[in-house]
């Protein structure tokens, strides 16, 4: 079952339109697609339909309802397809999903650290260890997570493909965060096993990563996935 999902930025029950869907999305066996009303495909989509009002429901290119339903409402729709039983949940839409709002948090905290070093030496430390690891907090912490967290969540809606979250999101962040802290800890001790072993759980969220974004830049060739009505432009 196809449920498209037409929504806009400047709409504010279209964020939670979205995440009542996503909600279901994980609950049932749909192909959710989130159309903005700003790309060709939702001016498509809506200009096919008569469709004059955001959020607006398609299911099966049908146009199904209007506005933001209640959950058990979208549970209705939706009754025909069958339980969800993957744990991972295929999605692109506008709201930022919960791995990715942790990944940019986390990116901020190591901004912080990063930069507690340059407020404790009075700007970048001249003893290597110190320097490096602060130098590690920055690559590895503060960039490396703003591009898990910004990368699975504009690409998507950039190229319209959905990207896999769930258990492999939290694991490549896991693999990050004991990577970092490895390395900036082999560093700062001049371990060399916590710097093989940090840099090889780093590679290995780095894999992961890659792995969740191929597709998302080179997909395969399928088709992709009540009150508060706002009126589209």
């Amino acid at each position: 079952m196809k449920v498209q999902l037409l929504v806009s930025e400047w709409c504010e029950p279209c964020d939670r339109a979205e995440a009542i869907w996503r909600e279901v999305a994980e609950m049932r066996e749909i192909e959710l697609e989130v159309l903005d009303m700003a790309q060709p495909e939702g001016r498509a989509v809506a200009k096919r339909l008569g469709i004059r009002s955001i959020p607006a429901l398609v299911i099966d290119d049908a146009l199904k309802g209007l506005g933001v339903p209640t959950r058990s409402a979208a549970l209705e729709y939706v009754a025909a397809a069958p339980p969800r039983v993957r744990t991972a949940v295929l999605h692109v839409g506008l709201v930022m999903g919960t791995s990715s709002r942790a990944a940019v948090l986390a990116a901020v905290a190591y901004l912080l650290v990063g930069g507690g070093f340059f407020a404790w030496y009075g700007g970048l430390p001249q003893s290597e260890p110190p320097r490096l690891a602060a130098i590690h907090l920055f690559t590895l912490g503060f960039v490396t997570f703003m591009i898990y967290g910004l990368g699975e969540h504009l690409l998507p809606r950039f190229t319209g493909n959905p990207i896999r979250f769930g258990a492999a999101a939290w694991a490549q962040q896991g693999l990050a965060h004991a990577g970092l802290l490895a390395f900036v800890l082999g560093t700062l001790t001049e371990t060399r096993v916590l710097l093989s072993t940090g840099a090889t759980l780093a590679w290995l969220a780095l894999l992961v990563f890659t792995t969740r974004i191929l597709p998302v830049l080179w997909p395969a060739p399928t088709a992709r996935p009540a009150t508060g009505a706002v009126q589209a432009e």
